[in-house]
């Protein structure tokens, strides 16, 4: 059941909620790991990953790494993300008419990614969609997913009450967050992590297609 009656802000995840990118994620960290030495993790493994903050990502999928390690995988996952990047990720289908249907409906819309700034920045201009988003966070800007300072950070900008919006991603730990931040969630079956996962993190929705998002927001 839709709740677009009171709805204020939407909150987006970006990799594999707004743009196709997980695989290239996947990619560029395996292949990270195996410049540096390491196990290589599985897809699923880095998929599992997608959305938290390096030094957590880096602790999950290959345990305790020394502080070279860590700074060895910083610059070969982002040597190998941007030599897959020169062929831009696509946006997934409909999400832009999602967008357009918030703004025509006066509803805001805010980003909390596990990027970087710099790695944001570049795909919002990449894109051209900056003029949707009345508010962004990233990763280097607050504590990872699922800690809740990405959305309580766009709340206290907005000045929107909590029961006036969801958040909308692909993961547990999108979800998951928005339960610690005490908002309503929306879960998106064609990223990170399958219908059934999602559902275990109790969001209002799990849909497969983003244009299915409006039946809800």
């Amino acid at each position: 059941m839709a709740i677009n009656k009171e709805l204020k802000l939407v909150i987006f995840d970006w990799d594999g909620t707004v743009m196709d990118s997980v695989m290239k994620i996947v990619d560029s960290m395996q292949c990270a790991a195996e410049r540096e030495g390491l196990n290589v993790p599985s897809e699923q493994a880095v998929k599992d990953i997608i959305g938290l903050s390096l030094a957590p990502a880096l602790k999950q999928l290959f345990g305790e790494l020394t502080q070279r390690q860590v700074d060895d995988m910083a610059q070969f996952y982002k040597e190998a993300y941007l030599a897959l990047d020169k062929n831009p990720s696509p946006l997934f289908n409909g999400i832009v008419d999602v967008f357009e249907s918030l703004r025509e409906r006066n509803i805001k819309i805010a980003v909390a990614t596990g990027k970087s700034r710099v790695g944001l920045d570049r795909l919002i201009e990449q894109t051209g969609l900056g003029h949707f988003f009345c508010d962004t966070m990233t990763a280097d800007e607050a504590e990872s997913k699922p800690h809740p300072q990405m959305i309580d950070e766009i709340v206290n900008r907005q000045g929107v009450d909590k029961s006036q919006i969801v958040m909308v991603g692909d993961s547990v730990l999108d979800l998951t967050m928005a339960n610690n931040a005490g908002v309503r969630s929306v879960g998106v079956s064609y990223g990170a992590h399958d219908k059934a996962r999602l559902l275990t993190a109790k969001p209002l929705a799990v849909v497969d297609e983003a244009n299915e998002l409006l039946s809800y927001i």
